[in-house]
This record gives C-alpha cells, sequence and structure tokens, in this order.
C-alpha cells in the first residue's frame, strides 16, 4: 500500500536526521491522523489547503492545545520538505496556533522537600536529581554512569532538547547516594555480563553501527535501568533500557497527595521548583538559563513572573 511505504521513508528520513524516537512516532501518528481525515488520499495529491482544513479541525472540532497544533503542523512540514520534497507556500504564522502563557506550578522549599520526603529508593533520588540539577524527566532517566563527574561535582546531559549538550551542578549532597545507585547499577551489569546478555540500548542507530560493543561497556550503562529486557522499538533487538518515565510520574502523584499538597505536581515540578529558587536565592537569569539549557532567556523569565518580580512587585494599597 502507498501509505506504508510513505511512512516507511519518513521513518527513514527521521532516523537519518537524528530525531528522537519519540519525536519518530509523534510525526507518525500525525501524520496517519491527516492522511485518514483526508479519506486516504496520498499527501502528493494534497498540499496548502488540505494543511489548513486538517489543522482548522484540530483547533475548532477537536479543540486540541495551541502545541498539539504546532506539533500536528511540524509534522506535516516535516513530511512535504523532506519527504515529498515539496515546498508550502503557507504561511506558518497564519496557520500555528498561539501558545497560552501559563505559569508553571511551583512549590515552596518546604512543600518540595515534604514530597521528596514522601517517595522510596530509586524514585527519590530520581526526584532530587529533578530539584538538584533542574534536568528534564528524560534527561534524569537516561543518565548513563559516564555522565556524572564526582570530582567537578558535574551532570553532563547529552543530546538534550534541540539536540543540545550542557553541563549542570551536581549537588554534593547526592554523590553518597548516587554511590550507592552505581554499586547497584554494577551489580546488574555484571549479571547481565556473566548471561552473556545484549546489554543497554544507545542513542542512536549510529551510535550502534559506529560502536557496536559500547552497550555492554560499564560507562554506557544507564543510572537507573528497568528492571527486565525488552525489544528495541526500531531494531526489535532484546535490550535491557532505562526506568519508564510512567513509573516515576505515578510515585511523584502519589507522594505529592501524602504530603497534602493541593497543588497539580508532577516530576516536571521540580524543574521548575529548581529555577524558582535559584532566582529566589539571587542567582542572575543568564546562569539559570544555562544550567536549565533553554535557547532563549524569555523562556526563562517565566519564573520571574512567579516569583513577582519587575512589574508584579507592587503592594496591594490595602496593605499600605
Amino acid at each position: 500500500m502507498p501509505a506504508v511505504k510513505l511512512l516507511d521513508r519518513v521513518r527513514e528520513q527521521l532516523r537519518l536526521k537524528h530525531y528522537s524516537y519519540r519525536t519518530e512516532e509523534t510525526y507518525l501518528h500525525w501524520i496517519k491522523r491527516y492522511i485518514l481525515f483526508h479519506k486516504k488520499r496520498h499527501p502528493a495529491e494534497m498540499g496548502d489547503e488540505e494543511i489548513r482544513t486538517f489543522l482548522i479541525h484540530l483547533a475548532e472540532k477537536e479543540q486540541v492545545a495551541a502545541s498539539t497544533q504546532n506539533q500536528a503542523f511540524s509534522a506535516l512540514l516535516f513530511l512535504y520538505r523532506h519527504v515529498l520534497n515539496k515546498e508550502l507556500t503557507v504561511d506558518y504564522k497564519s496557520i500555528g496556533a498561539s501558545r497560552s502563557k501559563r505559569l508553571p506550578t511551583v512549590l515552596t522549599k518546604e512543600d518540595t522537600q515534604k514530597v521528596i520526603d514522601y517517595l522510596k529508593g530509586e524514585y527519590q533520588l530520581m526526584a532530587k536529581l529533578l530539584y538538584g540539577s533542574g534536568l528534564r524527566v528524560s534527561e534524569c532517566l537516561r543518565l548513563r554512569v559516564k555522565d556524572l563527574d564526582f570530582d567537578y561535582k558535574t551532570i553532563t546531559i547529552y543530546d538534550g532538547k534541540g539536540e543540545k549538550d550542557r553541563v549542570t551542578i551536581l549537588p554534593e549532597t547526592l554523590i553518597p547516594l548516587l554511590e550507592i545507585q552505581l554499586n547497584r547499577v554494577r551489580r546488574i551489569y555484571e549479571s547481565d555480563k556473566k548471561a552473556q546478555l545484549s546489554g543497554v540500548s544507545l542513542p542512536s542507530l549510529a551510535l550502534t553501527r559506529k560502536y557496536p560493543h559500547a552497550g555492554r561497556e560499564w560507562p554506557w550503562q544507564y543510572l537507573f535501568p528497568a528492571r527486565r529486557y525488552s525489544n528495541d522499538p526500531r531494531t526489535g533487538k532484546k535490550l535491557r533500557h532505562h526506568v519508564h518515565p510512567s513509573n516515576l510520574q505515578k510515585a511523584v502523584r502519589r507522594a505529592a497527595r501524602r504530603a497534602g499538597v493541593d497543588k497539580p505536581v508532577s516530576p516536571h515540578t521540580f524543574r521548575h521548583c529548581f529555577a524558582t529558587h535559584l532566582l529566589q536565592n539571587g542567582y542572575d537569569i543568564r546562569t539559570v538559563q544555562e544550567l536549565l539549557g533553554h535557547k532563549d532567556v524569555k523562556t526563562t523569565m517565566v519564573y520571574t513572573h512567579v516569583l513577582q518580580r519587575g512589574g508584579l512587585a507592587v503592594k496591594s494599597p490595602l496593605d499600605s
């Protein structure tokens, strides 16, 4: 079927350009939706008008969020530019939805610590890394042995959002806990080696081809390995992956309930708290931007609104 061949070509181009597996799945999902919406017409027979109709349907009929609509448009833009070699004439700004400006949920230092205290084992260590180093959830779960530097007290994030590398702080208080975790990982690693298992998954297929034995080497082991081996979605090979993000999400939600926190709390909340509490402690916004890995300082500026600085730092006449 033409649609199947087309999706294979999309997948191939995404992998050639080193897009993440998560992005690959998301883009394929939206391209399939687009084809089905237009009664299985081939995208090569369609263009600007069909894309506009599809996106308007998402916004008006399905009432998807602005970020979701923009995500769908990005997938279709990739399809036409990189697979069908057809440049769209539609103006992105006229189609792309504006993101709603929502302030992030931030906890007080006391409530942050309360939630962390109700977490146990490796989930507590993950939360401490999210809060103590400002990591994204995916960055935390993808950490490998080689990414930790106890001497310089740094964590190196490879291939983060926007395919950027960065260095962030490693809290000194976490070093003893990380050493315990590394000993646990070492036992799993030695057991896998003894059983002559395949090792861990690598960040990309290109890296797997270049270093075919890296997955069995100690520096590449995950800091938070999954309990069982599972099939790699790209190669079909049985490998050990990292802990699934849903496990951490459930643990954090349970801990927040038990701590009596009445705000919506997710693992990503700890990253928001990291940024806000650093600014409260007097660190400048450029430093925080660098640690968070934000491309634009405007993204980091949202935390100054949470702090009610600048124009919002106004005293009510009732309190005067």
